[in-house]
């Protein structure tokens, strides 16, 4: 059975940094695409990042030169490493797997930006 957990979420001060980590089980993190959503209030879940088995990065223009996403196939993990945070960062942290038809989703992390 797959499953995701995320950790590392946090309140932070705006130009702060925090580590997402997505700690993943009953796959292989180096046969799935891997990404990182967010979901603001009331709206729909958005892509922040993501990076294939390949090692290709993908980023959302919001976050572009802040954040860095990557992978240790050795530890299972993908980790989300977010620089210069702004208030807008604020939001509720999903990381994401895909293999082929099958898609799964951690419950989430709150990342809140805030002075």
């Amino acid at each position: 059975q797959v499953q995701l957990v995320e950790s590392g979420g946090g309140l932070v001060q705006p130009g702060g940094s925090l580590r997402l980590s997505c700690a993943a089980s009953g796959m292989l993190l180096s046969l799935n695409g891997m990404s990182w959503y967010r979901q603001p209030p009331g709206k729909d879940r958005e892509l922040v990042a993501a990076i294939t088995r390949f090692g290709v990065t993908t980023y959302a223009d919001s976050v572009k030169g802040r954040f860095s996403i990557s992978g240790d196939n050795a530890k299972n993990t993908m980790y989300l490493q977010m620089n210069s945070l702004k208030a807008e960062d604020t939001d509720l942290y999903y990381c994401r797997s895909i293999l082929g038809v099958r898609v799964h989703w951690g419950p989430g992390t709150q990342v809140t930006v805030s002075s």
